[in-house]
């Protein structure tokens, strides 16, 4: 059964614009890992400061996985700096996970 993970991002500001270039970096990252089944980073058009990065996985091991996972270390830590720049400061100032199941819908 499909389960959908979001994190919910709470992003200040102007700084909406270097989350999405931060993930557009590493597109494709997780598309390989077993149980993957989507992705989507979701920006708000009102006057809401949380974005959302929405996955699908086949199952809650397959996220967990992940969650433990080097890739997902190596994708969480940063944008590691180049010699004498300063690293790379958090775009977001919290987030929380949230966890769901599909209970309906439909095709197009």
């Amino acid at each position: 059964m499909t389960i959908i993970k979001i994190n919910a991002i709470t992003v200040p500001g102007d700084n909406g614009d270097e989350l999405a270039r931060r993930f557009a970096a590493r597109a494709g990252a997780v598309d390989d890992r077993p149980g993957f089944e989507g992705f989507e980073l979701l920006k708000p058009t009102d006057d809401r400061s949380t974005w959302l990065v929405v996955t699908r996985w086949a199952d809650e091991e397959s996220f967990q996985a992940w969650l433990t996972s080097p890739s997902f270390a190596q994708g969480h830590r940063g944008d590691a700096p180049t010699e004498g720049d300063a690293p790379a400061r958090p775009v977001g100032i919290s987030s929380e996970l949230w966890s769901y199941e599909i209970a309906g819908g439909s095709q197009a």
